[in-house]
């Protein structure tokens, strides 16, 4: 399994055995689909200067697909910048051998991500069929005793011009999940 932990450690580790020297670490938890350029990684591209390393543990790391990763190989090339996979052990830079190298991983690297989503899709589409409830449950019992207890002094808030989100923020609560049990007062 890839955590930001492994793939940290991977990474040092390689540095630390090359005698790199690693000068800024990008670690994002927004979605691979975004473009690059708009992502912390492109900021970081954009800093870098030619004979500059980008060092990540594989390919697939880079982008959610294969035209992604390779506008980010491209961007990399014209840049003069070497990126280094370390699970491949490919270092890619501005070379006919490192972009076909790129885009056969790339491709397989999109491959597997669709062949999980539909592998996903299909198993919850089974388990809809079985009866199985999906999705996030409604507001767990303890939420609901907690408003319960106060539905006096929401109602007061309330009439008194309060606005929704305070009372909501004074209970503990979502401003949607007490909206929903004044919903099921009435």
């Amino acid at each position: 399994m890839q955590t930001r932990a492994n793939q940290r450690f991977e990474i040092s580790k390689y540095a630390e055995n090359h005698a790199l020297t690693i000068d800024r670490w990008v670690s994002e938890s927004v979605s691979g689909t975004i473009p690059f350029e708009r992502r912390a990684l492109g900021k970081m591209i954009k800093k870098m200067k030619p004979g500059d390393m980008l060092i990540c543990t594989e390919l697939s790391r880079l982008g959610r697909n294969m035209l992604m990763i390779m506008g980010i190989l491209n961007n990399c090339a014209a840049k003069g910048i070497t990126i280094q996979t370390i699970k491949d052990n490919f270092i890619l830079s501005d070379n006919i051998n490192s972009k076909i190298i790129a885009f056969a991983f790339a491709l397989a690297a999109e491959i597997e991500r669709l062949l999980i989503s539909q592998r996903t899709k299909e198993a919850l589409a089974v388990k809809k069929l079985n009866g199985v409830k999906l999705g996030r449950p409604k507001g767990s019992s303890k939420k609901k005793k907690k408003y319960a207890n106060s539905i006096e002094k929401v109602r007061e808030l309330l009439s008194n011009g309060a606005s929704l989100s305070k009372v909501a923020r004074e209970l503990g609560l979502h401003r949607n999940t007490l909206r929903c049990y004044l919903k099921e007062q009435v």
